[in-house]
This record gives structure tokens, sequence and C-alpha cells, in this order.
């Protein structure tokens, strides 16, 4: 029987999948994370020796995966953090979002055009803004390590959580630019504001409705539980095509919807999220291996030493001098400063911004893009990856030895973060307190 679906790609994927769960605490133990993991079992599978499946950088349905990937991730992530979840200490998360930030997309699209000497500028801001986003499942032993004060834990959570959705505006306008530029133009400047506004008259809509419904239905009794959290995750991808339906934005729609159902929801239940969560690790993983798979080779091909460049400077002078900028009078000390600086993984947000890219630009224009973000992601998946536990055990160390009366120790509300595996350092059920 003929099947419209690659069976081979989805047994190859299903088996890593099922093997991951079965050995995923003992590799993480070690600070071998499934993003790492998965990037690696793509990259070894899918290519030379073994070569078992093929898969496309340009594939509809990797683009497919990837959206909806991010549009659940988007969602679960800003309706856990909340409006009412950032009353008690917006400080801190203030700061990095609305100046650190765009100090970071702007830093980091001069740092492409320093390094790709020539690249439109537009292109150069693809780049920057793409890389820009945060990813807390690459850190997820900070989270869980419960030494480091829980104000440090909440303010990365923060962070992670809200600035890929902010990003995506910029992301989105660059690409367009871009794609003008370059003479594969689709749309106009003018029309993606328009899509954007859509997008969010759409989110709020979807999240302020979706949140009083299902509170109406709760203190009612109408639902049962186990189906409230599917219908969320229905919220999320009805909030994603609703807007493309309508001309919007699906991403904006997504992250904004998520805020203001979080802000809506008239119960503080993080159950009523877990299959959203369960269903964007899975489509993550996915993701990660097909960033493995389809990514890494091409990206080495047409990769030079400016793209090693960038992603240095990516992870190090873009992203730590406006983390510093950003939190000058804040109270925190230079070590926890440096602490929050190191830790902004490139991640799941990133790689889908790439694709995205890719897609709209073509091959010619796509691949500096792509290989430059790959090149980013890639050597933050390994070396955020490798020092989250063992610098999260020291910082933690030396968080002890500061006074009670630090601002590193200013008591906060719980906030909980995206599920990850339970570690021995900490556990991930537990909220940021």
């Amino acid at each position: 029987m003929e099947h419209g679906l690659d069976t081979e790609v989805l047994a190859v994927v299903a088996a890593c999948v099922f093997l991951w769960g079965l050995v995923s605490l003992r590799f993480e133990r070690a600070n071998i994370t499934a993003p790492i993991a998965f990037v690696a079992l793509g990259l070894i599978v899918a290519n030379g020796p073994l070569s078992l499946i093929d898969i496309d950088i340009g594939s509809a349905d990797g683009r497919a995966i990837a959206e909806v990937t991010l549009a659940l991730v988007l969602f679960a992530d800003a309706s856990r953090v909340n409006v009412r979840a950032l009353r008690s200490d917006p400080g801190l998360p203030i700061r990095l979002l609305a100046v650190g930030l765009p100090l970071t997309i702007g830093l980091g699209t001069l740092a492409a055009l320093v390094t790709f000497g020539g690249i439109d500028p537009w292109i150069a801001a693809v780049i920057g803004a793409a890389v820009a986003p945060t990813d807390a499942a690459l850190g997820a032993p900070i989270f869980e390590d419960r030494r480091v004060p829980g104000r440090i834990r909440r303010v990365l959570n923060v962070e992670s959580g809200l600035n890929d959705g902010i990003a995506t505006p910029f992301v989105t306008f660059f690409i367009v630019g871009a794609a003008e530029a370059t003479a594969h133009e689709t749309t106009t400047l003018g029309s993606a504001l328009v899509d954007l506004g859509i997008g969010a008259v759409v989110g709020v809509v979807a999240g302020v409705g979706g949140g009083m419904l299902l509170s109406f239905a709760d203190r009612h009794g109408w639902g049962a539980p186990a189906f409230q959290r599917v219908a969320v995750g229905a919220l999320a991808l009805l909030a994603y095509a609703g807007a493309i339906e309508l001309s919007g934005n699906g991403f904006v729609a997504v992250f904004i919807a998520g805020m203001a159902f979080g802000t809506a929801l008239q119960r503080d239940d993080t159950k009523v999220l877990e299959f959203t969560d369960d269903a964007g690790t899975l489509l993550s993983l996915l993701v990660w291996f097909l960033f493995g798979a389809a990514m890494v080779v091409p990206a080495f091909e047409h990769a030079r030493w400016a793209d090693v460049a960038f992603a240095l400077l990516a992870l190090t002078v873009v992203r730590m001098v406006p983390v510093a900028v950003s939190l000058v009078g804040s109270g925190l000390n230079t070590r926890t400063v440096a602490f929050i600086a190191w830790f902004a993984p490139r991640g799941l947000a990133s790689v889908i911004f790439a694709l995205l890219a890719f897609d709209d630009l073509g091959s010619r224009d796509g691949f500096p893009v792509v290989a430059a973000i790959t090149m980013t992601v890639l050597l933050s998946v390994i070396a955020h990856g490798a020092t989250a536990s063992p610098l999260a055990r020291r910082y933690g160390r030396h968080a002890d030895r500061l006074p009670e009366g630090r601002a590193e120790h200013r008591s906060v509300d719980a906030l909980r973060t995206r599920r990850h595996t339970r570690r021995a350092a900490g556990s991930a059920a537990e909220p940021v307190e």
C-alpha cells in the first residue's frame, strides 16, 4: 500500500524519541541534554556514512512541524509568564526585555554587518534578530538547581519565556525587508505591519475569550480536567491558524493569546498547560532532529570563518554588553550580571526563524542566513548545555555567601518554569520561589 507519509523518516524519528525516553535521565546527569542528543542523532542517521533517511532543509513538512512547534511553545511560555505573574518583581524582566533585547538585536545586526562584509543590511538585521531570543530548555539545570537564588532563576525564566515572542515581529519585518531588497518580495513592509496588527487583535480575542470561557466552564463543572488541558492546546492552534486565515501573523497572535489567556484565566493552575507542554516538547525534539539532519551539514558546507566569528560574538559580546547595560543600577553584583549574561542559550526559536528566512529568501540569500544562525545555535547547544550544571553549582555557592539583604535574595512570587526532566540537582516541577 502506498502512503503519502514518509514512514521511513517517521520510524527512525519515533525510534530515537523512544530510546531517549529510556535513557534520558542517565544522559542528562552527564550534561547531555535532549537538544544535544537529538541534534547528534539527526546528524548521524541522516548523513554519511549511515544516511538512513533523506530530509531536505526546504521540506514543507519540516517547516509545518517547526511552525506548529513554535506556536505551542510561544503560547505555553507566554501563558505561564502572564501579566499577573510579573507584578511582584517587574523591574529586572523589564530591563532585560525593554532595554537588553533591542540592544542585542541592534548589536547583533552590527556584528553581522562587520563580519559579513558587503551583506545587505536587511539580511544582517534578520540574522541579528533571529539569534537574539533565548531558550529555557537548553538551560534547564539552572531552573532546577535550588542553590541558584529564586529571583535569578525567575528573571531568566521570564526573559526566555517572552523574548522569542517579542523578537518575532522584528524577525518578520526584517525578512520582508530583505525579501524586497533581494527581489524575493512577496509582500510589502506596510502589509507586514498590517499582518502584525491583525495577529495582535486575534491574539487578544482568542486569549481573553478562551481564558474567560475556560474559567466559566471550570466554575460550573462542565469540563473534565483532561479535556480542559487538550482544549488549551487547541486554543493555541486556533489562535495561530485563525490569524493566518485572516491574513495576520500567526506567531504574534499565539504569543499575545498566551499572555492574554494566562492573565484572563481565573485560577493559578499550571496543570492546564500540561498537554500543550508535552506536545511542544515532543515536537521540539523533532525540530532538533531536523536541525541536525538537514541544517548542520549544509551550513558547514556554506560556512566561512565569518560565520564562526559571528557565532562567537553573538554568544558573548552581542549578549553580554546589552545585559550589562540594562542591569546598571539594579543592585546585582558583577558575578550575578555575568551569570545572567552568559546563560542565554539560542535554541528553538532561532532554528525556526532560520527556516522561515530560507523559505522566503530562497537558497542564494537564505543559505548565508541559515549558516550564520546554525553555527550560532550549534555552538550554543554545546557550550550552554555543557556549562549549565557546573556553572549553576559554582554560582549557587557564590550566592550562598551573599548577605540576605542583597538584591539577589529578594523574595519574589512563585512562577513555574516550562517542565523539564527531573534531575538530581532539583525538580523542574517545583516553582521558582
